[in-house]
């Protein structure tokens, strides 16, 4: 593109990485010229942020909140959801200070960040096998599309409601939030209307690796807990019993409050 579109980064007062973008028609300008050869958008531009975000990212021993991923979804999810293609962005070294910036010994999950020059080979990679989004509704019964119905469950940060999380909730899909994975979010899942065994709250990724194991196995969770619940065996003939049972309690209570009724009228 002959002329950028301008994308700058910042925080919000509650500390989430959010962004501002600029010239943004000027992207969609180049995507409806070239409509009809493409079904995955790979996007590359520089993302303006205080100079000293670059180093303060790799040294708050993974507490900062990555400053770039807010705009660059506010991005991506535009596109999406304009084009119904799959899409992703990558932010472009911004200069050769930050691209030689000696960060030492960073955070594991950030270190393929710290030895990289650019983060546009990952994108690539995945969206080499991104599946397409299918807006035809007369096709969606074909077998060979991917549905949610394919989906068994949902694993999530716990505290975050969006809109993976409220799609869930609705189509009765399976939540499970970790505890482990911190964020800035303040929501309580658990107030939340989800169907009885429709949502777990772990501790870690081990633990909700269990978890998916045993939902897509069929095993219910109390039987793998201990100490095991106490079992209680129901028969017909004890139902009815307790039925008969419910039923006399119901009527004796009722003949109780009629005499205790005439004794408040005498």
């Amino acid at each position: 593109m002959e002329e950028r579109v301008l994308m700058r980064a910042f925080y919000s007062k509650s500390g989430r990485a959010v962004g501002r973008i600029e010239y943004f028609e000027r992207l969609c300008e180049a995507l409806e010229d070239y409509k009809s050869e493409y079904d995955a958008v790979a996007i590359t531009s520089l993302i303006h942020v205080p100079e000293h975000y670059h180093a303060d990212y790799f040294t708050t021993e993974g507490n900062m909140v990555n400053p770039w991923g807010g705009v660059e979804a506010i991005l991506t999810h535009a596109i999406s959801m304009l084009y119904n293609l799959p899409s992703a962005h990558s932010p472009m070294m911004t200069s050769n200070e930050v691209m030689n910036l000696d960060v030492g010994i960073v955070d594991p999950r950030k270190s393929a960040e710290a030895v990289s020059t650019t983060y546009l080979h990952c994108i690539l990679k995945g969206l080499h096998r991104s599946p397409r989004i299918v807006t035809n509704a007369p096709i969606h019964g074909d077998p060979n599309l991917m549905t949610v119905a394919d989906v068994s469950c949902l694993v999530i940060p716990d505290g975050c409601v969006g809109l993976p999380t409220l799609a869930a909730l609705e189509q009765g899909i399976p939540v499970i939030a970790v505890r482990e994975n911190k964020n800035c979010m303040q929501n309580t899942l658990e107030d939340l209307p989800f169907a009885p065994g429709k949502l777990f709250v772990v501790d870690n990724y081990l633990e909700a690796a269990g978890v998916m194991t045993a939902l897509r196995a069929g095993v219910a969770l109390e039987t793998v807990r201990r100490p095991l619940a106490v079992t209680r065996v129901v028969t017909e003939e004890s139902t009815i019993k307790s039925v008969t049972h419910e039923a006399k309690s119901s009527i004796i209570d009722k003949q109780v409050v009629n005499t205790l009724k005439r004794r408040h009228a005498v």
